[in-house]
């Protein structure tokens, strides 16, 4: 069983109905942490709801075709993933820090009506992500080394290759997704990676394909 899924063994111990974030170029895999500062008001209050009940939200992008409903708001993407509030402190402004890990992937099936400031979805999870990864074997683990090594090398970044080495398949695999600087649409291929072993190969092609777009754009060096 995946980190972050101890109170969670079946579907049917998760809500089918959840309050929703809405974040741009934010990804929460299973297992994986996030930190958040809340400060709108009506997340605010979001935070406030559920902190004293199933500590679960739901993290999930706008629509990456910025389509909007009628009242203006964005449309979200069709996945998301839950996310179960482990941390909490409040600061002297009014702000929330909280601190949420990953619990499995879900479907949104319909944006309910409701009368709270914060939107709120009817969900399917999806029950594999509760489950052993069977495919955490199977990843070209140097592979997915070799290509993150590289693009930080390019772009004058550093990593805890210490932490990285000791780290299992599952946790590498999203946590490397998780603090990838990719745009929203590769980190929502990732999310909606079907499996540990193609979000491995997916970070790994989007990393590669990265890496030659910068080396284009810099061009051949004169001699």
């Amino acid at each position: 069983m995946q980190a972050g899924n101890a109170h969670y063994r079946l579907d049917t111990d998760l809500p089918t109905t959840l309050a929703i974030f809405p974040l741009p170029a934010a990804l929460l895999l299973p297992g994986g942490r996030m930190p958040l500062n809340i400060f709108e008001p009506r997340y605010l209050q979001m935070v406030d709801e559920v902190v004293g009940g199933s500590r679960l939200i739901g993290m999930i992008q706008p629509s990456l075709d910025g389509a909007t409903r009628a009242d203006g708001e964005p449309k979200l993407c069709p996945v998301g993933c839950i996310g179960r509030i482990t941390s909490f402190a409040e600061t002297g402004d009014g702000r929330y820090l909280i601190s949420l890990q990953g619990v499995c992937r879900f479907r949104v099936v319909q944006e309910l009506t409701v009368k709270s400031p914060f939107r709120q979805c009817k969900i399917a999870p999806f029950a594999t992500d509760l489950s052993e990864d069977n495919l955490a074997g199977e990843i070209d683990r140097p592979a997915l080394l070799r290509a993150f090594r590289t693009y930080l090398q390019a772009n004058e970044l550093e990593a805890d290759w210490e932490s990285v080495g000791r780290a299992d398949n599952v946790m590498l695999v999203n946590a490397l997704s998780m603090m990838a600087p990719y745009g929203a649409a590769e980190k929502q291929a990732l999310l909606e990676a079907p499996d540990l072993k193609t979000r491995a190969e997916t970070l790994i092609a989007i990393t590669e394909m990265t890496l030659a777009r910068e080396n284009d754009e810099f061009g051949p060096s004169l001699q």
